[in-house]
């Protein structure tokens, strides 16, 4: 639900009686993750999706009826081969769907924090005793949280423990528990929804290419930054899409701002003096990705001079140079999207390789990496 949130903040400012349809468990080559969510008020304008359009009318349907009849159901669509007509997924899956009106209590606030772009989880119930289904808690960074879940007093701190436990890593999932709040007992499933700020894209080298890569970036999700030392050319003129512009040296500027497991280094200056000490930095730091611009020779090269100045060959292993997947780039624009796309591949654990006739599944079941709004970069 986190993932259309600031959509959904505004129809609650609004004072809109709306419904909202979460994606709860997914099997097989279902399209959407849990947490993609398609909501719908009182009017019937629906925002949103949970299937990329296989079962999107039944959901908008069970969502009519949950503003109708006040209540929490869950919904299961799976693969229908013998109707073409029928409501199912045609790729195959299997989702689980959370359907709820949404009426006061935690989630107007999950969904303001959301909005705000402020750390928080929310977790609900979404398998369990029919009276609990649905209740919710709004878990905040500190563990304090609001909102309760019912039934055994101990259900809602351990619950509160799960959510900031998966809110500490950026994830999004389900997590399973007693009903009494310990790991025996009748079972309850939570979803637990994490809401953090948008991972950070730093770009090094205002130029053209950086232009571009600025447009992608934007594009995944990511909060984007781009830095030169030359005043000229690091301008907001140049880069009216980038979120943050920065005259300095890239080495000197990488040292003093924050970084994290879900930031990613793109270095286009392809000039020694730039990138040597800028690497060197970069690839001592627990960040997802480091990618730098040059030919096989440039490569080469900087590889030898970042040798000599004590780069070992294990931090050079995580050095993807030349940046970018092969798709025969050559322009600007086409060379942002080798490099989006070779981001996404490692962000994801997916190969690269062309689909067709390839033996590898399309979605590939990794960790997803959560940004500002979960969802956003898929």
């Amino acid at each position: 639900m986190l993932d259309i949130a600031e959509e959904l903040h505004r129809w609650v400012e609004q004072g809109r009686a709306f419904a909202v349809a979460t994606v709860v468990a997914v099997g097989g080559s279902a399209p959407r993750q849990p947490g993609a969510a398609l909501a719908v008020d009182s009017e019937g304008t629906a925002i949103g999706s949970v299937s990329g359009g296989c079962v999107e009318g039944a959901v908008y349907d069970l969502c009519v009826q949950a503003l109708d009849d006040g209540r929490t159901v869950v919904e299961r669509f799976g693969y229908s081969d013998e109707d073409a007509f029928a409501v199912g997924l045609t790729c195959g899956g299997v989702i689980d769907i959370l359907v709820t009106p949404v009426r006061g209590g935690v989630l107007p606030a999950a969904l303001g924090a959301a909005a705000d772009g402020a750390a928080a989880a929310l977790a609900r119930i979404v398998s369990g005793p029919d009276d609990l289904l649905g209740r919710a808690l709004l878990v905040r960074p500190d563990g304090g949280y609001e909102g309760g879940l019912g039934g055994h007093p101990e259900l809602d701190r351990t619950a509160a423990g799960e959510a900031r436990a998966m809110l500490d890593a950026g994830r999004t999932g389900t997590v399973e528990i007693g009903a009494d709040g310990s790991r025996c007992g009748q079972p309850l499933t939570l979803l637990v929804e994490s809401s953090v700020p948008a991972p950070r894209m730093i770009v090094f080298g205002a130029i053209d290419f950086a232009s571009a890569l600025v447009r992608v970036g934007k594009l995944l999700g990511y909060h984007v930054t781009v830095c030169d030392a030359r005043p000229v050319f690091a301008t907001a003129a140049r880069f009216p899409e980038a979120d943050e512009i920065v005259v300095a040296w890239p080495h000197r500027y990488l040292e003093s701002t924050e970084v994290d497991g879900r930031t990613v280094l793109c270095v286009l200056t392809h000039d020694a003096k730039f990138d040597v000490p800028l690497l060197k930095a970069a690839l001592r730091l627990p960040v997802a990705y480091i990618g730098a611009m040059g030919s096989r020779r440039t490569h080469e090269d900087r590889n030898e001079r970042l040798r000599g100045v004590g780069v070992t060959e294990l931090e050079l292993a995580r050095l993807r140079s030349p940046i970018g997947l092969d798709l025969g780039a050559r322009t600007p624009e086409e060379t942002a999207l080798s490099i989006g796309a070779e981001i996404v591949a490692n962000r994801r654990g997916g190969t690269g390789v062309s689909l067709t006739g390839a033996h590898t599944p399309i979605h590939h079941d990794v960790p997803r990496e959560p940004t500002g709004r979960i969802g956003s970069v898929a």
